[in-house]
């Protein structure tokens, strides 16, 4: 536990110090999450990182993962990114010809949903943070609402949970620490909003923190799902006691773009 603890204290005042620089910064620390996420996926799946298939799963994923006009900039040709995407997907295509399906059509659907997942979630973090003025205070918000309902469905869960949530996928959650946790999740960004009120009306604010609460425990149970498939019991360890980067960003990557869609954000 005090490993556990000391870990959250430093990636927590790393996550912070990151969104109040924003720019460059939150960028580079933005894309290095993803990268690393990506490849503890592709670990999941028994995919070397520096293996053909792994290096064109990173690039598709960083090209979802960059903004477009750094996409743009970078790529000085007549070409957009869904169709370079594309391209890179007729590639890993064409790898299950060229090594006689020791790359199969399963593993070519893995890196390309792979890279979605990771890229387009951390995508919409970067575009939240860009955000003129308000940016910094939404990305902040969002991720206050998580770890709220995190720590909300923990401690209800362990003090009044019986009910279990999903028990196949995973079996210490209850429904009460759920409620729990989207109750306290709801309480503590009504105080922010009260704090700051950079929303232009409470019922915006309002259905941003039902949808963080609800869609990233949402988020945590897909990866949780992915865990149990493959038959590990955390996505890396590169943050003792807290497991991998997947780990620790599963619920703001699967929120991320549901907020977008959504247009809340």
């Amino acid at each position: 536990m005090k490993t556990r603890v000391v870990t959250g204290l430093f990636i927590g005042a790393v996550i912070l110090a990151m969104i109040a620089l924003g720019g460059w910064w939150f960028t580079t620390f933005v894309s290095l999450m993803a990268t690393i996420a990506m490849i503890e996926l592709l670990r999941m799946k028994k995919i070397s990182a520096l293996s053909l298939r792994g290096i064109v799963g990173l690039v598709s994923m960083w090209l979802l993962l960059i903004p477009d006009t750094l996409f743009h900039s970078a790529i000085p040709l007549n070409v957009t990114k869904v169709e370079l995407f594309l391209f890179l997907i007729l590639g890993l295509l064409l790898l299950t010809v060229l090594t006689k399906n020791k790359f199969t059509f399963d593993e070519v659907g893995f890196v390309i949903v792979s890279s979605v997942y990771i890229g387009f979630g951390f995508h919409y973090l970067i575009l939240t943070r860009a955000i003129p003025d308000v940016g910094v205070w939404l990305v902040l918000f969002v991720i206050v609402l998580i770890w709220t309902t995190d720590s909300g469905a923990y401690f209800v869960g362990k003090a009044i949970g019986k009910n279990k949530l999903w028990p196949d996928i995973s079996p210490n959650k209850t429904i009460e620490g759920s409620v729990g946790g989207i109750v306290l999740a709801v309480v503590v960004g009504t105080i922010f909003y009260m704090i700051h009120p950079f929303f232009s009306s409470y019922i915006i604010a309002l259905c941003i923190m039902l949808v963080t609460a609800v869609f990233g425990q949402m988020g945590d149970l897909v990866e949780s799902a992915l865990k149990r498939h493959y038959a590990v019991k955390d996505s890396g360890n590169v943050l003792p006691g807290h497991g991998g980067i997947l780990d620790r960003f599963d619920s703001l990557i699967y929120v991320m773009p549901i907020l977008h869609l959504l247009q809340l954000l």
